[in-house]
């Protein structure tokens, strides 16, 4: 268990612009998908000693989060969803973790569609 149960890191409305979509105009084509992320992780040590190197870095999740979005080049969100969050807990020291994918262009009528996950990471430390 956390010493703080509340303790996340989070990064909010990543723009990646890669292949997603079932239709092959889709597949054709960049389309961009939005992403948030919340990581649920003990951030006591880098609180104490402000110290970069003891924190859970947001850049480092959000250039690896943009590269893996366009190397898998999924056909559904929920696929997508499913293997960014199971390379993001494999990565970081985390316990648990949402992410929410949304594609803005999708759905003329709405500002974006999209799925959210929540997941723990395998070692059951939550």
């Amino acid at each position: 268990m956390l010493p703080n149960e509340a303790d996340v890191v989070f990064v909010k409305g990543l723009s990646v612009e890669a292949v997603i979509g079932v239709f092959d105009w889709e597949r054709a084509i960049t389309q961009p998908i939005m992403i948030d992320i919340t990581l649920e992780t003990d951030i006591s040590k880098a609180a104490l000693s402000d110290d970069v190197k003891d924190a859970l870095s947001y850049k480092d999740v959000c250039d690896d989060v943009a590269e893996w979005c366009k190397e898998l080049k999924a056909k559904l969100l929920e696929h997508l969803a499913e293997q960014l969050a199971e390379k993001l807990l494999a990565k970081y020291n985390c316990q648990k973790l949402t992410l929410s994918v949304a594609k803005p262009t999708a759905i003329k009528e709405a500002n974006a569609v999209g799925v959210q996950i929540t997941r723990l990471a395998k070692n059951g430390n939550v």
